[in-house]
């Protein structure tokens, strides 16, 4: 991806203060600049949606306010079927 030029007018005290950062971290005004929009684009750029959100929406709008009666029973250990009794003929029937 390549650079694009555009112009910027400043006010007067901020480019003051913008070229003496550069003169004491000897960078370019430009550099400086380039580097703030960059990072104030990531900070608030779109970020893409995840895919996922919403996708599990139920269409129910109480379902916050019933969370406790939805989720009453959930965890628990259910009870594992009962495990046949070996006979006692070792398997020969």
């Amino acid at each position: 991806m390549g650079t694009q030029k555009t112009t910027v007018y400043l006010d007067e005290g901020d480019y003051r203060r913008l070229k003496a950062i550069g003169r004491e971290i000897r960078r370019s005004p430009a550099a400086l600049v380039r580097e703030a929009v960059s990072e104030f684009a990531r900070k608030h750029g779109r970020r893409k949606k995840i895919q996922s959100l919403g996708a599990g929406h139920s269409g129910r709008g109480d379902v916050a306010e019933r969370a406790e009666e939805l989720l009453k029973g959930m965890g628990r250990e259910t009870p594992l079927p009962q495990a046949r009794k070996p006979s006692r003929t070792g398997g020969r029937e």
